[in-house]
């Protein structure tokens, strides 16, 4: 065999033995007397030991021709080591080297391979199979390897059945953009790489495989950023014959086996919130609920305790909102200036903060003392539930706007107070979402999740009068303040398909050139249906505490959507394009 063992599991009960080992050169250290190499494979190091007196004077030659990044295979016998090293699970013993073979040189790599790496992010994806040799790369694809391993035991537990869906289908016009693939035997005709299983799984509940997954592929031609890429990760799924309630409890119990079996963290029962709620309280449809800091509406729907006083920007403002931080009320002139400055960026789009400073002693300064007296900022206080201490920071403006730029205030300001620690988790179903949207470019509605989504049954009789006012049966399950699934309960019911299609402004005929094939199925007898997909990529990037997806996937784009290593996307040859019946236009 060309190895007996691994690098990473001889112990000192291994003493006495001969074993044969294969690996990477990590490092060597050439005392002169003494030769140790550092041999690495997947699974650790082992240490090799070549003395002059002891080792033959062709071995330790030939060992020292072995560079960074050489392979070799050794035989030798493990002895105890006089220094030892509590730092690798094999520091109690060495190999005392009797042969030594090199297998292949290597080049010196153009970074280090160990875990602080002094290769940069383009270098390493350029030569990212140097990459994942690393420890620190190599453990991220190890989390995810087991993160798929337990999703199929508990859906396969759950009676679930994987089936592969198509890869090459048909564009649609909703949603991202698609990739497409031009066909060669149907010339001036394409292929769409799928944006999710979609239809193929709703057409599964049909076909009675009333319990469905797929760990899937998925693609869409989108700009990028740390949490995306152009090709990404589904666990997709799909129940039949069930409720909201059913798929809630069911993934519920997913992600609190994940948590469990991958982590070791036993998750509490997941809380649930209205979307209606999570915008008003949080400014956002997935909000980071590690921490507090809730927003209180100091002019709103339901009260105004900041008009009549000559304050212009308050009294011109649909909505006044304030959040509470905790233990701030000493910050300094200078901090404070900053978090003005960051409202103000582009990015936020604030045009001012105000701020009263709560102090220990109970008095209270604002940066509007001009406009209100005591009373009204201890009022401004009781109604924020503020303590001595507190700081409190207020946005005014309109309702939509101003509650997106405190959003981003509040998850700023968590920034600076160390309350996203990554090592916290907290889940969050947020439901009941609007079904529609409307987009004042296009003129017309369009589906806030898909076309294939549910209306609430309450809401139903508003689909045709009202479409602004209809929620959908739909659900999200965020985590620290990240999307990580999103799904719905789905139409099932041929006429109300049609009647969604036409408010989302499809004619009858683009309707059944699109999905005509999903209406006629409806017809044979569709049972109830509703699924969820989770971003598996991203999923894995939150248990890994990753801010990039990038990380969890062995070779990803970069952030310009290119393969830096094999350099794709690239030209193709003027005789495929031919076959392809497709012509490049130059300028």
């Amino acid at each position: 065999m060309v190895r007996t063992h691994t690098c990473g599991e001889l112990r000192l009960s291994n003493v006495g033995q001969t074993v044969t080992l294969a690996g990477w050169v990590q490092r060597t250290r050439d005392k002169g007397s003494v030769l140790w190499i550092d041999l690495r494979d997947r699974y650790g190091i082992t240490q090799l030991l070549l003395e002059e007196g002891k080792t033959e004077t062709s071995l330790l030659e030939k060992a020292r021709q072995a560079g960074r990044e050489f392979v070799l295979q050794v035989t030798g016998e493990v002895i105890e080591r006089l220094s030892k090293n509590d730092k690798i699970p094999t520091g109690e013993i060495e190999i005392s080297v009797k042969k030594i073979d090199i297998l292949n040189p290597a080049k010196l790599p153009p970074f280090t391979i160990e875990d602080d790496t002094d290769g940069g992010d383009d270098l390493r994806m350029k030569y990212r199979y140097l990459d994942l040799r690393r420890n620190i790369v190599r453990e991220k694809l190890q989390l995810r390897h087991k993160m798929a391993q337990q999703t199929r035991a508990y859906l396969d537990a759950q009676q679930f059945i994987e089936v592969e869906t198509p890869v090459l289908i048909k564009s649609t016009p909703e949603g991202a953009r698609d990739f497409v693939v031009p066909s060669r035997m149907h010339a001036g005709e394409f292929y769409a790489l799928p944006q999710s299983p979609q239809t193929f799984k709703q057409l599964l509940m049909v076909s009675g495989f009333d319990r469905y997954y797929q760990i899937v592929k998925c693609f869409r031609d989108e700009d990028l950023r740390a949490d995306r890429q152009p090709e990404f990760t589904q666990i997709d799924c799909e129940m039949a014959f069930i409720e909201q309630e059913d798929i809630l409890h069911t993934f519920e119990g997913l992600i609190r086996h994940l948590f469990k079996s991958v982590k070791g963290i036993e998750l509490p029962a997941v809380p649930r919130m209205q979307y209606a709620d999570a915008m008003k309280y949080y400014g956002s449809d997935k909000p980071d609920t590690r921490f507090d800091m809730r927003f209180t509406e100091l002019k709103g729907e339901d009260r105004d305790l900041t008009s009549g006083k000559n304050f212009g920007v308050f009294d011109a403002a649909s909505l006044v909102v304030a959040i509470v931080a905790k233990k701030c009320s000493d910050y300094t002139r200078k901090q404070l200036d900053e978090l003005t400055e960051f409202v103000k960026r582009p990015q936020v789009g604030a045009k001012g903060l105000v701020y009263v400073q709560y102090k220990t002693d109970g008095s209270l300064k604002s940066s509007v003392d001009k406009f209100y007296d005591a009373d009204a900022l201890k009022t401004w206080a009781e109604t924020c539930k503020a303590e001595p201490s507190d700081l409190i920071l207020i946005l005014a403006g309109e309702t939509e706007a101003t509650r997106k730029q405190m959003n981003e205030l509040r998850l700023h300001v968590a920034e600076q107070l160390g309350l996203r620690d990554k090592s916290t988790f907290s889940a969050l179903w947020v439901l009941d979402f609007p079904l529609l949207e409307w987009n004042d470019e296009t003129q017309r509605y369009h589906a806030m999740h898909h076309p294939f989504t549910s209306p609430k049954k309450e809401d139903m009789h508003l689909l045709a009068s009202d479409p602004s006012k209809v929620r959908a049966n739909a659900y999200d399950m965020v985590l620290n303040g990240t999307e990580i699934g999103g799904g719905s309960i789905r139409i099932h019911n041929r006429d109300t398909q049609q009647m969604m299609f036409k408010q989302l402004g499809f004619t009858d005929e683009e309707a059944k050139k699109q999905f005509g094939f999903l209406m006629e199925a409806f017809e044979y007898g569709a049972p109830p249906h509703g699924g969820i997909a989770f971003g598996f990529d991203r999923l894995c990037s939150l248990f890994g505490g990753s801010d990039s997806i990038r990380d969890f996937i062995a070779f990803p784009k970069n952030n310009a959507g290119r393969d830096m290593m094999i350099d794709t996307p690239s030209t193709i040859s003027e005789e495929q394009l031919k076959e392809l019946s497709i012509q490049i236009r130059t300028k």
